[in-house]
This record gives structure tokens, C-alpha cells and sequence, in this order.
């Protein structure tokens, strides 16, 4: 379904510019921006997208992952095919990458007012835009998520973070909580392997947490690749100095995609990559794609907080979200 874009601008010679990521394409008349799923119509720019979903499944808020953010609840999550990045390691990569791949865009539809119906009959919390990222979305986002607030529900952005600033002062109104992937800590990386910058992400991130968006930054260590002690010590540094309550969910990569040639992460890197975020002084560090130890505890105290196992969670030592034990407030939405 094509609908007009928000937050673009109309050139001369019928071109127009995107003002969604941080990329700002520039797109001649019939051309598509980087995501492949908006195109420039007439010298007006479509989404090809909207109400198109790729996928639509009730998670546990743990998978998105979010461990501060109404744990053990369930939220509605849904996507549509494209991305603004092109990871050769992307773990979605048979949706996010789709619409350029096979020169086609799939998906159902489903209109807002049935995605907010959906989560409200399957006794969801939250709707989460996720697996794909939500910018190249955003409207079919932005419209969900004013009908999911109305109806009392969160909203949640599972993203790389490429985007502008426009467009969180756009969503802010409605956006309750992010997942950030923090990819790398080099410019490099994300020139050679995202085909994106670093710069825009790490803006994005303390934007977040200044608008009061409710943040937590996922990094997925890769073998060779950005698992140096001085690049998880830099990540971990950055984090701390934007609010150490910020929780970092460290990843194990696994081969896939065009990453094959990659070894699976050591748990022991994990395992070293965590005790650097607790020296940088972040509160709330977890190992993801591992059967771990994932709860949490307070960063007072030590008491345990929140329970977890197999992607679900139970607040068992929190009260008003206070620590039960030394009466500590702890960071997060509860």
C-alpha cells in the first residue's frame, strides 16, 4: 500500500530529499531511497510500505531484548520488509533486506487499527516495531502507535538508530521505550559493513534518553571484528557517560547470512566484554544468545530483582520500583 511520506522535502526538477535517517537521500522521480521501500512519485515521496506487514507475533517484551520495561509482559510485534543498513551479519536479513533483493516488496495487509486490535486481544502491554527497522516504517509506525496510546498501550522502537532528529521529535509524542544496536565503536565499521555512520547512532541514543525515551543498547560481538578490549571498553564508556542505568545487552553472533566465514562468539569474550561495562560503572549489564545468568539485581545491594528463564521475566524483588530489600529506586518502567 503507497501512502505519502512524512518529513521529506520537495527539490527542484522533481527530485525531493528524505529527512527519515540520517542517509537524507536525495532521490531523482521513479528512483527509491537507500531502504528500497520509498520512492519518489511525481517529485512526491511514497512509501511503498505502509500497512504492509512482513511479519506480526506476540513476543515477550525479554526477546525485544528490553529487561527494564515491564518485564513478563507481552507485546505485539510488527514489521515491514526493508532497512536503511545492509549488515552482511544481519540476523533478519531474509525480511529486512527483501525489497531490494527480489526487486519486490511482500507483505499482508494489516492496518493499524488491526494491529492495536491484535495486541489488545492477545493481552499485550506494548506494540513493538521490530525485526526490521522501523524508520524505513515510520509511517505505518507513527500512525499505529497514536491509536496504541489511545488505547493504552507502550510503543517500542527495536532500531539501529540511524535516524534524525526530526523524525524522534516526531515519534516522541507516542514512543515509550528503544532498543538501540550499537553496532561497533568505529566510523569504519559502519561505513564497511552497515554502509551507514557511527555518528548519527550515538547522537540518537543520548537524544533518546534526553527526551525521556526509555533506552537499552544491544551489541552484537563479532569474532575479529569489534571484539577488542579498547572497542568494548569505548562502547561501554560511551553508554556510562549518557546515564550508566542505561542496560547493555551483549550478544553472541552466530554465522549467517554473509558473516559465514565468522566463528560464533567465545563466551569467554562475552564474559570479558561484561566485567568491562561493570568497570566503566554501567549498572545493568546481560549476556544475550546464551543460557545465562540474566537476572537482575540491585546495584546497591545485590538483592535479586527480576527473575528470567527462557525469555520471560518475574519481578520478584521489586516494590514501586524500589529495591524490596534497601528501598533504592531502580531505573526503568515498571
Amino acid at each position: 500500500m503507497q501512502k505519502e511520506a512524512m518529513l521529506y522535502k520537495a527539490l527542484k526538477d522533481n527530485k525531493v530529499r528524505c529527512h527519515l535517517c540520517a542517509h537524507e537521500c536525495k532521490i531523482a522521480p521513479s528512483k527509491l531511497g537507500v531502504c528500497g521501500v520509498r520512492r519518489n512519485v511525481g517529485g512526491k515521496l511514497q512509501t511503498l510500505v505502509y500497512a504492509k506487514a512482513i511479519a506480526a507475533n506476540v513476543d515477550t517484551i525479554e526477546k525485544k531484548p528490553l529487561y527494564h520495561f515491564l518485564p513478563g509482559s507481552k507485546s505485539y510485534s510488527v514489521a515491514t520488509a526493508g532497512c536503511n543498513f545492509k549488515c552482511g551479519f544481519c540476523q533478519n536479513w531474509n525480511i529486512s533486506q527483501l525489497s531490494t533483493k527480489s526487486g519486490t516488496i511482500p507483505g499482508q495487509e494489516l492496518m493499524p487499527e488491526q494491529v492495536v486490535s491484535e495486541a489488545k486481544k492477545t493481552g499485550c502491554a506494548s506494540i513493538s516495531y521490530t525485526y526490521t527497522e522501523p524508520t524505513v516504517f515510520f509511517e505505518y509506525a507513527y500512525d499505529t502507535a497514536k491509536l496504541s496510546k489511545e488505547a493504552g498501550l507502550y510503543n517500542i522502537f527495536v532500531t539501529n538508530g540511524f535516524m534524525t532528529k526530526r523524525a524522534l521529535d516526531t515519534i516522541n509524542p507516542y514512543l515509550d521505550a528503544a532498543n538501540v544496536d550499537l553496532k561497533s565503536f568505529r566510523g569504519e565499521y559502519y561505513r564497511k559493513y552497515c554502509k551507514g555512520r557511527l555518528d548519527p547512532v550515538l547522537e540518537s541514543i543520548a537524544y533518546m534518553r534526553e527526551l525521556g525515551i526509555w533506552v537499552e543498547v544491544t551489541t552484537l560481538v563479532i569474532p575479529g571484528e569489534n571484539d577488542s578490549d579498547d572497542e568494548l571498553n569505548d562502547i561501554a564508556e560511551f553508554i556510562a557517560q549518557v546515564d550508566r542505568d542505561i542496560p547493555w545487552h551483549i550478544s553472541r553472533f552466530h554465522p549467517d547470512y554473509e558473516f559465514t566465514d565468522h566463528s560464533a562468539t567465545p563466551i569467554e569474550t562475552l564474559k570479558r566484554a561484561k566485567a568491562i561495562g561493570s568497570e566503566r560503572g554501567l549498572r545493568h549489564v546481560y549476556l544475550g544468545n546464551i543460557v545465562s545468568d540474566s537476572d537482575t539485581y540491585c546495584h546497591s545491594c545485590g538483592n535479586s530483582l527480576i527473575e528470567r528463564a527462557y525469555f520471560s521475566g518475574t519481578a520478584t524483588g521489586l516494590k514501586n520500583g524500589r529495591c524490596a530489600s534497601c528501598g533504592i529506586t531502580v531505573a526503568g518502567i515498571w
